[in-house]
């Protein structure tokens, strides 16, 4: 067994003994493997695999590494060139509700000591960092940091950052800071809500650009900066670190699999199939299904 099936494995041994507590008394297990065995190996071999390619680009490797206080900080610290800057609380993967009440995964949340907040999000897709969406992450975050009643005087000032994969914005840039001002006067409206889109595409020997080379990484001895290259090492070489990420993959896999069921039975919803057959071709709850109905109907 290697080193790293085993890391892989070892989260799953509370599957393998409820298998085992299955077996009559006194029966001897069978030699062969189950099928439920052989499709837990497969998919931690397709998750240890995946792993190995995983960059910081990847926004859920991207999430897991700068959940680290000090990664995030040394990560907000060369994009705005702050070297005060003291991150306070970090969160990855951090849900977040909108308006409608449903809820928003952001790949990163900091917040520093001056109450100043900080989405940073890594896109590889050009559409999902359009200036639309960085508006509604904005509103967002101002939704999220007050509490009902707060003066408007309350609101934290904000970053919303954009690490993208393709120079979105199409200037040949490195970086690209968005603020609102007066058109008639050209004078900064200071609403302290700001905009940041790092281009990846430039790798030079700026701090930046060094930054930017190590978020193409798959292997943290090419990296330039061992804060991150650390971090990166642990969760792809350390026992625990593969361990958690091997959690953290099987946990998005199963998220994404529910995510299906329930668009699934929405549509099954609406062309009228009982809530009975849904759950049954579905595998959720008869309860869910029911609840989807009612929401659906509402």
């Amino acid at each position: 067994m290697t080193f790293e099936s085993f890391s892989c494995k070892n989260h799953g041994i509370m599957v393998l003994l409820f298998w085992i507590s299955k077996q009559k008394a006194g029966e001897p297990m069978s030699e062969r493997k189950s099928q439920q065995e052989l499709d837990f190996e497969r998919k931690h071999e397709e998750d240890l695999q995946r792993l190995r390619g995983l960059r910081l680009i990847d926004d859920d490797f991207m999430a897991a590494v700068f959940e680290e206080r000090a990664c995030a900080e040394f990560l907000l610290q060369i994009i705005l060139k702050r070297d005060d800057l003291t991150v306070k609380e970090v969160h990855g993967q951090y849900s977040i509700k909108n308006l409608q009440g449903r809820s928003v995964r952001l790949d990163i949340l900091a917040v520093d000591r001056e109450n100043r907040a900080y989405n940073i999000e890594v896109q590889r897709s050009d559409r999902g960092a359009s200036e639309k969406r960085a508006r509604y992450n904005s509103s967002l975050l101002d939704a999220n940091l007050t509490d009902a009643g707060d003066d408007y005087d309350a609101l934290n000032e904000t970053y919303v950052i954009f690490i993208t994969e393709n120079d979105v914005l199409k200037a040949g840039l490195p970086i690209y800071h968005v603020d609102r001002t007066v058109r008639e006067t050209g004078t900064a409206f200071n609403d302290q809500a700001h905009i940041v889109y790092v281009n990846s595409q430039i790798k030079d020997e700026t701090a930046l650009g060094k930054l930017m080379h190590d978020f193409f990484c798959t292997n943290s001895k090419d990296m330039n900066y061992s804060i991150l290259a650390q971090r990166v090492r642990y969760f792809k070489e350390d026992t625990k670190g593969v361990a958690a990420m091997c959690r953290a993959m099987e946990k998005m896999r199963d998220e994404t699999e529910h995510e299906t069921s329930v668009k699934h039975a929405l549509a099954m919803l609406a062309d009228g199939v009982p809530c009975e057959k849904v759950a049954k071709y579905t595998d959720l709850s008869i309860g869910e299904v029911r609840a989807l109905a009612e929401k659906k109907s509402a």
